[in-house]
């Protein structure tokens, strides 16, 4: 059995249980109270009024409510509800005539020597139309209160859609870009060193690995994380001169949390597409780091004028995206501060995540 037939089922079986309940107070309870011998008819009469109530409860909720009320036709709601009591009424009221419900009762109370119970002959039916008006009063609640409930989960179910497909669609781009840049350079290394390059090729193929295996659901271990910008580093680094000074400090002790994969990336790639100086000294600065449930990335590069038309076009895509993966995924729990120093010719990145 399905979950869905599952949870019909078990609705099926909380409405039955629920009008065995109400009619085992409301219309069997109260009269063995009585003290009397009641006759057949009167049983008769009470069970034919619950089914009618019942029937009342559901014609009202799959049919008024959906059609008129919860469609503004508010007016053309309250008209038929009125119908409903209506015909309840005069149902009841014919029931009672066919049964010769007064002659009976009459004559049960006059040999107990008690007032009758039942209205009297020609009375508005006052309990009747408290009863059938409370009914559908519970039906037009419980039927509201579960459509505005469905419709809370039917949005919340289209923005995750939503918003997962713009994640898968960012990462997307993030995935190429990264490997578009990454090939590049190690294409640059073929020309000056063929053996490093196959090194290059084989852990560039590593990495590409967990980039489209190990964060298929989404997240990653933070330990995977920087282990994947660790390895990223390492390979950026086969191609700089000695001129260029790189810094990696991981956390000293990693709380394996998990965290949305490539995150760092970008912030990790601009510094080395953009912070590297051919002719002059240049340094880069990445640091990690974790307290408690606070995560901190902070990355320090110089500034240098890229002057390759090709990869000045795509400039920005990673980054971009990453910022709106932030927002997607972590809203209101990240700050990110990025300062461009001309002056001191420096560029600063600070992310920090909240996990909790």
């Amino acid at each position: 059995m399905s979950l869905k037939s599952k949870s019909n089922t078990i609705t099926v079986l909380i409405h039955i249980l629920i009008w065995i309940v109400f009619g085992l107070l409301l219309f069997f309870y109260q009269p063995l109270s009585w003290n009397v011998e009641i006759p057949y008819q009167f049983w008769i009469k009470q069970a034919i009024t619950l089914f009618i109530l019942v029937a009342a409860y559901y014609f009202n909720s799959k049919l008024l409510v959906t059609r008129f009320l919860l469609h503004d036709r508010i007016g053309m709601y309250f008209v038929a509800v009125v119908g409903v009591v209506i015909v309840f009424l005069l149902l009841n009221s014919w029931t009672d005539k066919v049964l010769h419900m007064h002659e009976h009762m009459e004559a049960v109370f006059h040999r107990q020597h008690r007032p009758p119970k039942p209205r009297d002959r020609g009375g508005w039916d006052i309990f009747g139309t408290v009863i059938v008006a409370l009914v559908l009063g519970i039906s037009t609640s419980i039927t509201a209160i579960q459509k505005w409930q469905m419709d809370i989960r039917l949005r919340q179910a289209l923005e995750q859609d939503k918003i997962s497909s713009e994640l898968s669609f960012l990462k997307a781009q993030i995935n190429p870009h990264f490997f578009f840049n990454t090939l590049n350079n190690i294409y640059a290394l073929t020309h000056v060193n063929a053996e490093t390059s196959r090194k290059a090729l084989h852990q560039l193929s590593r990495m590409m690995r967990y980039v489209l295996y190990d964060t298929q659901h989404g997240t990653a271990l933070l330990s995977q994380e920087i282990a994947f910008i660790k390895d990223y580093i390492s390979l950026m680094e086969l191609r700089l001169t000695e001129k260029v000074k790189v810094t990696f400090s991981p956390p000293a002790h990693t709380n394996d949390v998990t965290v949305a994969p490539m995150l760092f990336l970008p912030f990790v790639e601009n510094a080395f597409k953009h912070g590297i100086s051919a002719t002059e000294p240049s340094s880069i600065r990445i640091i990690i780091d974790q307290h408690e449930d606070l995560l901190e990335l902070k990355v320090e590069n110089g500034i240098y004028k890229d002057h390759n038309p090709n990869i000045g076009e795509n400039k920005g895509i990673g980054l971009t995206n990453t910022i709106r993966r932030l927002d997607l995924l972590y809203a209101g729990k990240y700050k990110l501060d990025i300062n461009e120093d001309a002056a001191a010719n420096t560029y600063t990145v600070h992310l920090t995540l909240n996990l909790s």
